[in-house]
C-alpha cells in the first residue's frame, strides 16, 4: 500500500490567512488519523510560536493516549539541538528534518559547503538517536537540486544513507515539475538507493501535483504527502481527495484512507480554514456529481452510461442532475423520481418548455423549484400530504432581547404546541421543535451544514434558497427551503427532513 503522509496542519497551514487554533488542529488531527485514516499526520514546524507549542504538546497528549504518537511528526532545522528539544518537551518523537536538497540553497542560503552540511545534519541525526526520535530527512529544493546539481543531491544521500533515517523526503519546494521529468529524477533515486525509503512532496504551481504524484508512484516512490482540499503554500500542495482517486483507479494501488469521509472531513477544513472549495473541484466540489446535459441523465437511466469509476456513493455524495436551459426530459424525471412526483408526457413537456425558459434568462432552477414550477404550470399542487405539518408559528425579534419562536405543529394527526428562545429565530424555532421531539420519545438530526443563496443579480423580491445538511442515523443528507424570506425558506427545508425521516 502507498503511505499517505498528510500536512494540512503544516503545509497547509502556510496557505495566505490561513491559522487553525489549538482546537481546530486537534480536531483535524483526530479526523485525519482515526475518521480518514492516514499513515502519518505533519502536525506543525518546531519554534513557530508558544500558541503552536501548546497545540501541538496537546495533540501529543491525545497521541499517547490512543496509541497514535508514531504518527504525528514535526518539521526541525538544522540547528543543532534547538529543534529537537522543542520536539521533545512537546512530547513528539518524529521530527521531519529540512535540510538543502540543491546545491544553490546550500552555498548560497546557507553559505556553506557541502561538507560543512553534511556534517551539520550529522550531529542533528545523532543527537535525535540518543534521544529516542526517529528521523525522517526532507531534500528542500530537491526537484532544482536533481535537475540543476545531480552530483551534490548524489553527494548528501550518499553521505546519509547508512545513519539511521527512516525516509527521505522529495520535494518539489516551487512546483516546477511535470510528469515526465518526475518520471525521470523520482526513477534516478530509486534506481540508485533501491533500499531507501522515498516520499514525494507536490506542490501545485502548474496545476501538475496530482499528475506528478502519479508519475513519482508508477516508479516506486512509497510515501506521497498530501493536504485536505489542496491547501498550501502559493497554488497549494496535492490534494488528498484526487491523491487517493488517482491511485486506486489509474495505477491499482490502495492506500489505507476511507474514502467514503472525504467529503466530511474536507467540509469541515473548509469550515476551519475559511477557504472555499471550488465547486468544479474534483471529487469535493459542490458540482462535480451534478449532471447538466439531458443526454447524460438519459444515459444514466439507461445501465449508467454516462457514469466513470468515480461514483459519488465512493465519497459519501449523491449524484445530481441539473435543471436548466440544456435540460432534457431525462433530468426532470430523475429530479422528480426524487421528489416522488409521476407526471404524464404531456405535462413532462409544458413543465420541460418552462425550464428551458427559465434557463435561458439565466435564472437558476434548483429540484426544489420544481413543485412551484409544476403549480404554476399545471395550475394544482404536485405536493404529496404530508404527516408532519406547521400549523402555526410566531418568530419575535426586539432589540436587546433573544429571539422567541412559538409553533404549533401536527405529527400523524396530533397536533404540539411549544415555544423556545435562541440566538437567532431559526435557532428558537428549532429548539421549540426538538422540545416537542424530545418530550415525544422521537430523535432529531444533527444540523452539520447551512448555507442561504440567491439568484444572480441580488434583487430585494429575489427567491432565497436555503440548503440545510443533516445526519440522521448515520446517514448524510439535504433538504432544501424556498421562499421570498430566509427564515422561512430555512423552516420550510425543515419540515421536508422532518417528513423525510418520518
Amino acid at each position: 500500500m502507498v503511505e499517505i503522509m498528510d500536512t494540512t496542519l503544516r503545509d497547509g497551514e502556510q496557505t495566505s490567512g490561513v491559522s487553525f487554533s489549538a482546537r481546530e488542529k486537534l480536531s483535524i488531527a483526530k479526523m485525519l488519523l482515526c475518521e480518514l485514516g492516514v499513515n502519518r499526520v505533519e502536525i506543525a514546524s518546531a519554534r513557530v510560536s508558544d500558541g503552536e507549542f501548546e497545540a501541538v504538546k496537546e495533540i501529543a497528549g491525545w497521541a499517547k493516549r490512543t496509541g497514535n504518537l508514531d504518527r504525528l511528526e514535526v518539521l526541525g532545522f538544522i540547528d543543532g539541538c534547538v529543534s529537537l528539544n522543542w520536539i521533545e518537551s512537546a512530547g513528539c518523537r518524529v521530527v521531519n528534518l529540512l535540510c538543502k536538497g540543491s546545491y544553490r540553497h546550500v552555498t548560497e542560503q546557507l553559505r556553506k559547503t557541502p561538507e560543512q552540511h553534511i556534517e551539520d545534519i550529522r550531529f542533528v541525526v545523532s543527537n535525535a538517536a540518543k534521544r529516542n526520535i526517529d528521523v525522517n530527512i526532507y531534500l528542500e529544493d530537491w526537484s532544482n537540486g536533481i535537475k540543476n546539481s545531480p552530483e551534490y543531491v548524489f553527494q548528501l544521500v550518499d553521505a546519509l544513507k547508512d545513519l539511521p533515517v527512516r525516509r527521505f523526503m522529495l520535494p518539489d519546494t516551487l512546483g516546477i515539475l511535470n510528469p515526465g521529468n518526475t518520471y525521470e529524477y523520482c526513477k534516478m533515486m530509486v534506481d540508485r538507493y533501491p533500499a531507501l525509503d522515498f516520499d514525494f512532496h507536490a506542490h501545485n504551481d502548474y496545476d501538475l501535483a496530482v499528475a506528478n504524484v502519479y508519475s513519482a508512484i508508477r516508479v516506486g516512490i512509497k510515501g506521497i504527502h498530501t493536504t485536505i482540499n489542496g491547501l498550501g503554500e502559493r497554488a497549494g500542495n496535492a490534494p488528498l481527495s484526487s491523491v487517493v482517486a488517482v491511485l486506486k483507479d489509474q495505477l491499482g494501488e490502495e492506500t489505507s484512507v476511507r474514502e467514503e469521509r472525504i467529503n466530511h472531513v474536507s467540509r469541515l477544513v473548509e469550515t476551519y480554514s475559511g477557504v472555499h472549495i471550488p465547486l468544479n473541484k474534483p471529487i469535493i466540489g459542490e458540482n462535480v456529481f451534478t449532471q447538466c446535459a439531458g443526454v447524460h441523465a438519459d444515459g444514466d437511466s439507461k445501465n449508467n452510461l454516462y457514469c466513470n469509476d468515480l461514483l459519488p456513493e465512493r465519497f459519501g455524495r449523491v449524484r445530481e442532475y441539473a435543471l436548466g436551459k440544456t435540460s432534457g426530459k431525462a433530468n426532470i424525471r430523475k429530479n422528480l423520481e426524487t421528489l416522488g412526483i409521476d407526471m404524464d408526457e404531456e405535462s413532462m413537456r409544458k413543465i420541460t418548455e418552462r425550464i428551458i425558459e427559465l434557463g435561458d434568462k439565466k435564472e437558476a432552477v434548483t429540484p426544489e423549484d420544481l413543485p412551484y414550477i409544476i403549480s404554476d404550470v399545471l395550475h394544482h399542487d404536485a405536493i404529496a400530504d404530508q404527516r408532519v405539518r406547521i400549523l402555526n408559528y410566531s418568530l419575535s425579534l426586539t432589540q436587546g432581547l433573544k429571539p422567541v419562536a412559538t409553533l404549533k405543529i401536527e405529527i400523524d394527526g396530533e397536533a404540539y404546541e411549544e415555544s423556545a428562545s435562541g440566538d437567532g429565530q431559526y435557532d428558537a424555532f428549532v429548539r421549540a421543535l426538538r422540545r416537542i421531539y424530545s418530550d415525544l420519545g422521537r430523535p432529531f438530526p444533527m444540523l452539520t451544514n447551512y448555507s442561504v443563496t440567491i439568484p444572480p443579480g441580488g434583487r430585494t423580491d429575489a427567491f432565497v434558497q436555503t440548503v440545510i445538511s443533516w445526519n440522521f442515523a448515520g446517514v448524510d443528507f439535504k433538504t432544501r427551503g424556498l421562499d421570498a424570506d430566509q427564515t422561512e425558506a430555512a423552516i420550510k427545508a425543515t419540515i421536508k427532513m422532518l417528513n423525510k425521516i418520518i
